[in-house]
């Protein structure tokens, strides 16, 4: 009878060079999605505006990364452009545009006029910077920057994306949910409370 020696056998890798990806294959499809279907919410306030639609034509064509340009609105938007300058009576503006969009969300800021103010940051009225207001995920420099800066911009925010947690970039510093006071918006306060036994007020006086 013709016995063989036993061969240890490598264990095979069904997974390949992604087997380290296979405890979190979700968050790998999800950020996937997310990096390749941007909805933009331009804010177009100076001149940088007109980079970013020269970004959006043919010749630059930023929809072949994944990004589609002009959301309806706020509530469908998952990235806010910033670009231009903005001043302190245009900030609110931003913000509560900001807040009205769905989470996850993110903001590029373009041009120098939007991340420190640009030649007009000494102005009295000029905020030295959107990031002031909102946080901000990727910034353009220039004065203005070129489409090809914004579609760099773009990757980088992208390869951001790919790499984070939404339990790191949502979670307290202890690592679970945030507070309802970290998530209350400061823009909108709710009216005083009556004080027991008030007449309800009718908006009316009395003659």
């Amino acid at each position: 009878m013709d016995v063989t020696p036993a061969v240890d056998l490598p264990e095979p890798r069904r997974l390949g060079p992604l087997a380290r990806l296979a405890p979190e294959p979700m968050k790998v499809v999800l950020n996937w999605g997310r990096r390749y279907s941007l909805w933009v919410f331009n804010f177009g306030l100076a001149c940088c505006a007109i980079e970013f639609i020269a970004a959006s034509m043919a010749r630059h064509d930023f929809i072949r990364l994944g990004v589609i340009p002009f959301a309806p609105g706020p509530r469908q938007a998952d990235l806010m452009i910033v670009s231009g300058t903005v001043t302190d009576k245009m900030a609110p503006a931003v913000k509560r545009l900001y807040e009205q969009m769905p989470e996850p969300k993110y903001v590029i800021s373009f041009g120098a006029c939007s991340n420190c103010g640009g030649p007009y940051w000494d102005s009295y009225s000029v905020t030295k910077g959107v990031d002031q207001i909102i946080p901000v995920d990727v910034y353009v420099p220039g004065c203005p920057p070129r489409p090809e800066a914004l579609l760099q911009g773009i990757i980088k925010l992208q390869e951001k994306i790919a790499q984070e947690s939404l339990g790191e970039r949502y979670g307290s510093v202890g690592g679970g949910r945030a507070s309802a006071a970290e998530l209350r918006s400061g823009l909108v306060s709710p009216p005083p409370a009556p004080a027991p036994g008030a007449a309800p007020d009718s908006g009316e006086t009395e003659r």
